[in-house]
């Protein structure tokens, strides 16, 4: 089964990882990833380069059946600007089947330069088809902590099973990053995470750890200071060396609730100058994700929508719903309006190519804000609270539900971030009418710290009501965690994993909140088990800090 690895070999690996690397890659000179000659260039070339450049730790990201995608930055100052020389390293990377490095694959040397803030982006190729392997890269006689990744299944070959991870929304200030400590030990083929990687607010003291900097980032290099911090911590980092990770953005790695050009604050952000925030914000975040040249950015644009496959068993479609939406609407009329996009046309069709033509078992889309639709208004008439979801989007989300409802789509499944809560939900031809067919399901995951430890009590005296408002809705939770899914030809078993609080950076403990099914052929999701009572509150919840640019009360 595809994912499926010894959790005892990983944890050793991850203890074990810098301890591996101690003595070095073999011979400073290496070969030409692209010809596999002697390239015949020294890592040393111009200079060493200063101590600690491996502060940030390693990733790989976007598995294809031949290989995936290797990333490090070399980052001795991470919060004060990189702290590298305005010059380009020669930085060396190997691939091995070994935790020890005795049987190499593949290695190279790849180059970083300043103007990507000294990131290293490898596309490896030529690796067998679904197999474990390790890297580690070497700038000067620095080595780095090792990583291990995973390729994807053959194109089209008969894959058993699949088990794959998402999360989503880890505000550095609102928690430590205790998931990942849970997360990096779970037997999992990727980590899809679902945007919100970053916040751009400014620092404040409500929360548990505090923002670098003294307020919101807005250039280059303030977006990359934000990203140092976050990429600084070692149960983030234990994370991504643990397996490839699929990344999508959502609002703030960029200002909250953007949309296409618009800032959340057009009064206070210029046209122009939100341009230039959001072209800064693009490029620190390529710099520092496991992603192709294909989603460098160009300008104001940076191709993140993508489709990633697994055998025959599953397609993962991932969207991009900032980036190409219309401006959010003010009410229900505006909200129905065909020619509101929340996706942008080409990649609306795009996205209906791929569902319609995958062939494979599974359709999986990768998505940033809640498909289901959220009626927070008691009685006959309908109230929606977040215009950012796709309920400000209902006549293309009708097209969607119309499309998976078509039998022209193999069991549709969505896999959603953003809302700080698990909802799960059948997805249906028409919320508005419960009688309608359901056509899908949709699992929202909880957020890695945003929000802070939740006060179950109180999210259940708020939601609970609207229960009957919206009979789609099949589960809701408040805790914090991940999700890890089981997909087999027959059935997706999705566990919600939560953990007992975000205020300690260790000794937290976690565990299943909630088991779901959906069976391949019938849409919809079922609650197979969870827990038996509301679990009580074992710790004050800490006020989340805020979202945007506003002083504390």
């Amino acid at each position: 089964m595809s994912g499926k690895h010894s959790p005892v070999a990983r944890r050793r690996f991850l203890a074990g990882a810098g301890a591996v690397t101690a003595g070095g890659l073999a011979g400073p000179v290496l070969l030409d990833p692209a010809t596999g000659a002697r390239a015949g260039v020294r890592t040393t070339a111009g200079g060493a380069p200063p101590p600690g450049v491996f502060t940030l730790g390693v990733a790989s990201g976007e598995p294809a059946p031949d290989g995936f995608v290797l990333w490090t930055r070399l980052a001795p100052r991470p919060v004060a600007g990189g702290g590298m020389p305005k010059r380009d390293v020669q930085v060396a990377w190997e691939v091995a089947d070994d935790a020890r490095f005795r049987r190499r694959r593949a290695r190279g040397v790849a180059t970083a330069r300043p103007g990507l803030g000294h990131s290293v982006h490898v596309e490896v190729r030529g690796l067998a088809p679904d197999r474990e392997y390790f890297y580690r890269f070497r700038a000067g006689r620095q080595v780095s902590p090792a990583g291990r990744a995973r390729t994807a299944p053959a194109a089209g070959a008969r894959v058993d099973g699949l088990r794959f991870a998402f999360a989503s929304c880890q505000s550095w200030q609102d928690g430590y990053y205790s998931v990942y400590d849970h997360l990096a030990d779970e037997d999992v083929a990727f980590v899809a995470f679902l945007g919100d990687y970053i916040y751009e607010s400014r620092p404040s003291s409500a929360g548990v750890r505090r923002h670098e900097g003294t307020g919101e980032p807005y250039t280059l290099e303030q977006y990359r200071n934000r990203y140092g911090q976050y990429r600084g911590d070692a149960q983030l980092q234990a994370a991504h060396a643990a397996f490839p990770w699929i990344v999508t953005l959502d609002d703030h790695e960029v200002d909250n609730n953007w949309a296409g050009l618009i800032p959340q604050d057009p009064a206070d952000q210029s046209a122009k100058a939100f341009r230039a925030r959001r072209k800064a914000a693009f490029q620190a975040y390529y710099e520092h994700m496991p992603l192709r040249r294909s989603s460098l950015p160009r300008g104001l644009d940076m191709r993140l929508y993508r489709r990633l496959r697994f055998g025959g068993l599953a397609a993962l479609h991932v969207l991009d719903t900032r980036q190409y939406r219309g401006d959010q609407p003010f009410s229900e009329e505006e909200a129905n309006d065909p020619k509101r996009t929340i996706t942008g046309a080409a990649q609306e069709r795009w996205l209906a190519r791929g569902l319609t033509g995958s062939g494979a078992r599974w359709n999986v889309l990768a998505n940033q804000v809640m498909v289901a639709q959220s009626d927070e208004k008691p009685g006959p008439e309908r109230g929606f609270g977040d215009w950012d979801q796709w309920d400000g989007y209902r006549a293309q989300r009708r097209r969607l539900m119309e499309l998976f409802g078509s039998g022209r789509v193999a069991n549709p499944v969505v896999v959603t971030g953003d809302r700080h809560a698990t909802w799960v939900s059948e997805l249906r031809a028409d919320f508005d009418d419960p009688a309608s067919r359901v056509v899908g399901a949709e699992f929202v995951g909880t957020s890695v710290t945003s929000g802070g430890d939740s006060d179950q009590a109180a999210f259940h005296r708020r939601w609970d009501p609207l229960q009957a408002e919206n009979p789609h809705w099949r589960y809701f939770d408040g805790r914090r965690g991940y999700f890890v899914c089981d997909l087999t030809s027959e059935r997706m078993v999705s566990r919600l994993r939560v953990v007992d609080t975000v205020r300690r950076a260790e000794g937290t403990t976690a565990r299943t909140a909630a088991e779901f099914v959906v069976e391949a052929g019938r849409p919809g999701v079922t609650v197979a088990s969870q827990d038996p009572a509301r679990p009580a509150v074992k710790h004050a919840p800490v006020p989340a800090a805020p979202d945007n640019d506003k002083p504390l009360a």
